[in-house]
């Protein structure tokens, strides 16, 4: 059974910082892109990050330069670090796992990121 399990979400400040976490498994890890997505109350879900098992990493233009997507291949995790955080960051971050272009695509539960002072 595929799971992703996000971990990392919460209130934090304008300006502040926050990683977040996810744990998958029941995946041959290697072979899948992994990425975050997020949603926002009315708005459609869009991509933050991705990154490829060798590294090559994919950014929305709205986070390029405040935001970074690793993997740990010996983990079978993936994270977001993200720093000056606003609030129009605020949403529900989804951790992504995606391989042949979408033949398989799974989600995680999703994790609230609130950025509000």
């Amino acid at each position: 059974q595929v799971q992703l399990v996000e971990l990392g979400g919460g209130l934090v400040q304008p300006g502040g910082s926050l990683r977040l976490s996810c744990s998958a498994s029941g995946i041959v890890f290697s072979l899948y892109v992994m990425g975050w997505y997020r949603q926002a109350p009315g708005k459609q879900r869009e991509l933050v990050a991705t990154i490829t098992n060798g590294g090559t990493t994919i950014y929305a233009d709205s986070v390029k330069g405040r935001v970074t997507i690793s993997r740990d291949k010996t983990k079978n995790m993936v994270y977001l670090q993200m720093n000056s955080l606003k609030p129009e960051d605020t949403a529900v971050y989804y951790c992504n796992a995606n391989f042949g272009g979408g033949a398989r695509n799974y989600w995680g539960q999703g994790t609230q990121v609130t950025v509000s002072s």
